[in-house]
């Protein structure tokens, strides 16, 4: 190829040469002298150190220039008519060539540079089709020459920076269809080599045609295009072009070649809108997976869309949408749950209602903004459900977002959650809006079934988060609601749906106190019914129950629904697997799913006392006694005595011991009832195991301290509680009860020397262990514990002393001296009489040895 300078001095030459023409055709002359000075300052630019970017704007507008100049020109038919001189007609023609042959060697020049600038080429299509077609032919013979240069100088090449080989493309399919002959063979042509440019872009294909189609050693000419296309090929000959289109279009240049068409689609003329459409059609439906700008085309639709479209443009589009979906839902459902859908009550008019019918059972889907927003997403939608065989896609796709709640954002700061209205936090309440559309077809009615227990429950907790978020008004509707109920028809359930409306169930949803009832109500009447869904809802449950941390009405829907279908399916026997839950809910940092749990243990004691590893769930209600909500350890303690009072005797022995225990520290709880249930349920174990006394011993001995000491509780139950208490443990340490217990005869210091008396004649080895449980309430913030305590442990010591260590009085006396200075002052004076008595022991103490023999016996 000559270079510049070389251009520039023969076309300097040329233009002496024929000077004498500018007299002939001035018109013709102006237009070559302006070419050469544009030529000058594109070269110029395209050698110095300007901004790449700076530089290509620059050269393109001085390019355009060139082209309307050159391209304005008359046909040279026409000019040569206008001679009357046969004499200046060959000049002329030169002339008129040269010209055409000084802008083509402009755009080879740039090009040798930098292949970038092959994006000229499609903006002089853009500039060819404003004009009339008169030169298009002439155009696309440069375009043309100038791709074929282009295939020569990428050979070699592993990868080429030409990004707007998409975009050219689809200027050039359509051209392959024009009506012209002439043009169609030039616009095939340069489609022919341009797409030899980008089968050179693909690393792999290159390094195949190396190895595989390398040619003979003695041959220059091969071209390993030839045996695959040539350019008839591509001469109106749709099916071809959207094969080779989508074959060696890598994904980000099929984006562009798409979203070319699509605004040739979206632009006048309408026979290149149809040619489009057309085109569109066919590579979107065999390499509709390769593009990956699929969010992007739908936003630019819903654009178009909103815009004032025929019905035939709006058809079109919708097709499009529709094959996007067959390829890429998962980005189609995506883009389409981002938009505001005829649900924000900002766009609500009262008069426009869509209605959506579905075996008898009509159902309003949405108010439709009378402009186009809610009602062109909605023609989306049903664009989507058209699209049958991605159905269980789709369904997947909007279940994901139906998971959500609405108005929080991803992560664990409070900071973060949000409860506006505003469009980016309504995508799960737009999801079952969508769902109101797709359910109603046939092909969705099934996919459907594949998703009954996740989409049932996803839309339950839709129905609480509408109801917290206060959605549902009166100009609203409740999309999750009718979604429900239409997932439930379509999945052959219309008795439930009619029963739970006799019921009055959608009620339960308006207000979130009652939202727990509803759930109950739903899996109560789906039970009823004996539901063909169980076994999968069953599983679904199941697993959702094991995932981790959920939010907290999650977890509590899961856990009502769940155990209300155990309630009516399994009665006995009862499966173990469920039962791992139900340990696991027990200790639930959630009260509620604790309490739910706990109570439906209580009502199935009778079963679950059958189960194998029935001791596991035990020691979880066990460990639930310490739980900080004061509900859970009342319902705690009432479960573990339905258990208990039923249990065989065998495993109940076996249990007797860490369950007694476990009642120590309610025994002092903040909490009356709880303290009083606690010391009454130890008194019922020790009832039923009373054939187990001697096992027992140890842990009743313990217990007589805060047994004594709640004597003086100043709550009646609790009273009341100790004194049952210690009527059933009394015979353990010989102790006759009864009298002394008598309301009317009733004297604590009595109660507390009776008991101390058998106490050491029976279990003199316990005094050092009931001293120092006793001096533990010493420090109780309530005063009748610290007295109580105080006369306690004076009569132990007074009575115990001959078996008392020196070491053990010391360490009473130091534990009373706290309480010397009691605010009370009758406990003040009663801890200084008890203090005065340690003090006297220490000085009276016995030979170790000999006491300790005493304890022993």
């Amino acid at each position: 190829m000559r270079s510049a300078q070389d251009s520039n001095l023969q076309s300097l030459q040329a233009s002496v040469k024929w000077r004498h023409v500018e007299n002939v055709n001035k018109d013709m002359w102006d237009t070559f002298c302006k070419l050469l000075s544009h030529q000058t300052m594109i070269l110029a630019i395209n050698s110095s150190y300007v901004d790449p970017l700076e530089q290509f704007d620059t050269q393109l507008k001085k390019t355009e220039e060139c082209f309307k100049n050159v391209f304005s020109m008359p046909d040279i038919e026409i000019l040569k008519k206008r001679q009357m001189s046969r004499d200046d007609l060959e000049d002329i023609e030169q002339l008129y060539q040269t010209i055409l042959t000084t802008f083509e060697d402009t755009l080879l020049i740039l090009v040798s540079k930098d292949l970038y600038k092959l994006q000229i080429l499609r903006e002089m299509i853009i500039w060819m089709n404003r004009d009339t077609y008169y030169l298009q032919e002439r155009v696309l013979n440069i375009i043309s020459r100038v791709l074929k240069y282009s295939t020569r100088k990428v050979k070699g090449y592993s990868s080429v920076d030409a990004p707007c080989m998409g975009q050219l493309a689809a200027e050039l399919v359509i051209l392959c269809n024009h009506e012209e002959p002439s043009i169609v063979f030039q616009a095939s042509l340069a489609m022919y080599y341009l797409l030899c440019i980008i089968k050179c872009q693909n690393e792999d294909l290159c390094a195949y045609l190396m190895m595989e189609l390398r040619p003979p050693e003695n041959c220059k000419c091969f071209n390993p295009f030839e045996n695959d296309f040539t350019p008839s090929t591509f001469q109106k000959n749709n099916a071809a072009i959207a094969m080779y289109i989508g074959e060696y279009l890598p994904p980000y240049l099929l984006n562009d070649f798409v979203f070319g068409l699509l605004k040739k689609l979206c632009n006048p003329p309408l026979k290149t809108a149809t040619k489009a459409s057309t085109l569109l059609k066919l590579v979107l439906m065999d390499y509709g997976t390769k593009v990956t700008g699929a969010a992007k085309i739908v936003d630019y639709i819903h654009k178009q869309l909103s815009s004032e479209s025929p019905n035939i443009l709006k058809h079109a589009l919708l097709q499009v949408v529709t094959l996007l979906t067959r390829c890429c839902p998962q980005k189609v459902v995506f883009q389409l749950l981002d938009y505001t859908y005829p649900v924000n009550r900002m766009e609500a008019p009262k008069d426009i209602e869509l209605w959506v019918s579905h075996e008898g059972c009509r159902f309003q889907v949405g108010r439709n903004k009378a402009a186009a927003t809610g009602s062109l997403v909605l023609e989306m939608w049903q664009a989507v459900s058209s699209e049958t065989d991605s159905s269980p896609l789709v369904l997947k796709t909007i279940l994901t977002v139906l998971k959500g709640k609405p108005g929080e954002v991803e992560g664990n700061n409070p900071a973060q959650k949000r409860f506006s209205l505003d469009d980016a936090n309504m995508m799960p309440v737009t999801a079952a809006q969508a769902l109101c559309t797709l359910l109603p077809v046939p092909e969705y009615r099934k996919a459907a079934a594949q998703f009954f227990p996740e989409l049932l429950i996803a839309l339950i907790l839709q129905l609480h988060y509408n109801s917290e978020m206060k959605l549902k008004k009166n100009t609203e509707q409740c999309f999750a609601q009718q979604a429900l109920r239409l997932l439930l028809r379509c999945s052959g359930l219309q008795q439930v749906d009619n029963a739970l409306q006799k019921k009055g169930c959608w009620n339960q949803f308006s207000n979130v106190i009652f939202h727990h009832y509803g759930v109950y109500v739903i899996a109560k009447t789906l039970s009823e019914y004996n539901f063909t869904q169980l076994p999968e809802t069953l599983h679904y449950l199941y697993k959702l129950s094991l995932e981790g941390p959920r939010r907290t009405e999650d977890s509590v829907t899961t856990v009502i629904f769940l155990i209300e279908l155990l309630n009516n399916f399994f009665k006995d026997p009862f499966p173990e697997e469920f039962l791992a839950l139900f340990r696991t809910w027990v200790n639930d940092p959630n009260p509620t799913v604790s309490k739910l749990s706990l109570q439906k243990i209580a009502t199935m004691s009778s079963v679950i006392n059958q189960v194998s590893n029935v001791k596991e769930l035990i020691f979880c209600i066990v460990d639930s006694f310490s739980s900080k909500d004061k509900t859970i350890t009342i319902q705690a303690m009432n479960t573990l005595r339905r258990l208990l009072s039923g249990m065989d005797k065998v495993t109940y022995s076996s249990l007797c011991v860490p369950i007694a225990s476990s009642y120590y520290p309610l025994m002092d709880h903040d909490m009356p009832s709880i303290r009083a249930m606690a010391i009454r349920h130890f008194g019922e174990l020790l009832k039923e195991m009373n054939q187990y006394t001697r096992m027992l011993k140890p842990t009743i001995i313990k217990a007589l301290v805060p047994l004594i000491l709640f004597l003086e509780d100043i709550e009646i139950k609790v009273v009341k509680a100790c004194k049952y208490t210690l009527n059933i443990c009394a015979p353990c340490f010989k102790w006759n009860s009864s009298p002394l217990l008598q309301d009317e005869v009733y004297n604590y210091e009595i109660v507390v020397l009776s008991i101390c008396n058998c106490l050491f004649n029976n279990y003199g080895n316990y005094i050092s262990e009931t001293i120092y449980t006793t001096l533990e309430f010493l420090k109780s913030t309530r005063a009748y514990l610290r007295k109580a305590a105080v006369i306690l442990v004076g009569y132990l010591a007074k009575l115990g002393s001959h078996l008392l260590l020196r070491d053990e009085v010391e360490i009473m006396i130091k534990n009373m001296e706290k309480v010397l200075h009691d605010e009370d002052h009758s406990i003040k004076r009663m801890a200084n009489f008890t203090y005065i008595l340690f003090r006297k022991m220490a000085k009276e103490m016995q030979d170790p040895n000999l006491k300790q023999h005493f304890r022993r016996t």
